[in-house]
């Protein structure tokens, strides 16, 4: 299927992070990092056009690259991953948990908190998300994941060797996705707000935030082996089906079996899941390269990847069918990509200083199948009634 797409160039903007707060108003992460390269460490915002233009309407110098980002669309709010500066950082200070809002087009910074072991010079935020109702944020490093409102709700866990590369939540229940397996957590009940009418009831509300619980694991999923990957092989990325949550979708890169003919290369495959038994419905081998970026359209009907092979590409959720694929779509393996809240765009940014904007094919956006199948039929139709009187004619 063609699809029309639009490549934008950043000059000194290399990106790492993107995320929607409106089918229009997109926000950009990236820069420099903690490297004295003078690159400056941004955040963006961006509005895209009609015609799939970037204008550029407000930008914050912040302290590091923001690595991950994930948006709340209601409160216009952004939680991303920033590291504090070197200096910072050296003494075991880190505020790398960061939350912005944005109002009449403008970042405005709202709150800070450390989340990463202390004194990890080299680590970093590499996942924020927000729960589908908005009111948690989960974040994490690379093997460490608070879980909080900037306010932790449960305690940190910790899996231990594995990193982690990914989470997705349900309305019960949060998956996090390392690199040997899929951990699956009960999200817990929030604590009720301590009344302001009662000294003795704030006194409660005290006493219960100091009392906070343990993440409940219910299951852990090891690697499919129907992929017949080594030791090598990684959970990449995990989305829960916005619409469907018995449905999970995740990427798998794979290191094949050697062989005495070739050298083996990484290949990437996507596997639809069913969460009542937790076993895999579908799988479809996606690119010879391994996945860097993962994300499915907010109506549920399409999933969107990178590849280190610099493509990006569209499957259609319910087969895992391409719907589209853009050869070299960055020169840079991409490192972030997005749909917007409508499903009618999505966005792919890389380190080399680009982002392309991709128009969502119509039949998988605002319209849907089932109308182009009405209008195919009746059509179809049409052309039938006209054969047969014409030809009915004739043999009168």
């Amino acid at each position: 299927m063609r699809v029309r797409h639009t490549p934008h160039s950043l000059p000194t903007f290399p990106v790492y992070s993107s995320a929607f707060l409106s089918p229009n108003d997109l926000v950009l992460g990236g820069g420099g990092g903690s490297t004295k390269s003078g690159i400056k460490n941004r955040m963006r915002l961006y509005h895209v056009g009609a015609d799939r233009s970037l204008e550029l309407k407000d930008e914050i110098e912040v302290p590091d690259a923001p690595m991950s980002m994930a948006a709340e669309t209601e409160s216009q709010t952004i939680a991303c991953g920033i590291n504090s500066p070197q200096e910072l950082l050296e003494k075991g200070e880190n505020d790398n948990c960061r939350v912005f809002s944005v109002k009449d087009q403008k970042f405005a910074a709202l709150a800070t908190a450390g989340t990463l072991p202390a004194g990890s010079i080299e680590d970093y935020q590499k996942v924020t998300v927000v729960s589908p109702d908005g009111k948690l944020v989960l974040v994490a490093g690379n093997n460490d994941v608070p879980y909080p409102s900037l306010q932790a709700v449960v305690q940190s866990i910790s899996t231990g060797k594995d990193d982690i590369y990914d989470a997705t939540f349900s309305s019960k229940t949060v998956v996090v996705a390392t690199t040997a397996n899929l951990i699956v957590y009960a999200i817990p009940k929030l604590p009720e707000p301590a009344s302001s009418h009662s000294p003795s009831k704030k006194r409660k509300g005290k006493q219960k935030a100091q009392s906070i619980p343990d993440l409940e694991i219910l299951r852990t999923v090891e690697l499919p082996a129907s992929l017949g990957g080594v030791s090598g092989s990684t959970f990449r990325s995990a989305r829960y089906h916005p619409q469907d949550e018995t449905t999970l979708y995740t990427v798998t890169n794979t290191v094949p079996v050697r062989s005495r003919k070739k050298t083996p290369s990484r290949q990437a495959f996507v596997c639809k899941w069913s969460t009542e038994s937790w076993t895999v419905s579908k799988v479809r081998k996606v690119s010879d390269k391994g996945l860097t970026c993962f994300d499915i359209s907010s109506n549920g009907k399409l999933l969107g990847y990178g590849s280190s092979d610099y493509s990006i590409g569209l499957l259609d959720s319910s087969t895992l069918t391409p719907v589209v694929t853009i050869l070299k779509a960055h020169e840079f393996p991409p490192t972030t990509l997005k749909f917007n809240p409508t499903s009618t765009l999505v966005v792919s940014g890389s380190a080399d200083n680009t982002v392309r904007v991709i128009s969502v094919p119509e039949a998988f956006g605002g319209s849907s199948w089932n109308a182009i199948v009405l209008v195919m039929i009746t059509i179809l139709v049409i052309l039938l009634a006209i054969a047969a009187q014409k030809y009915g004619s004739a043999l009168l």
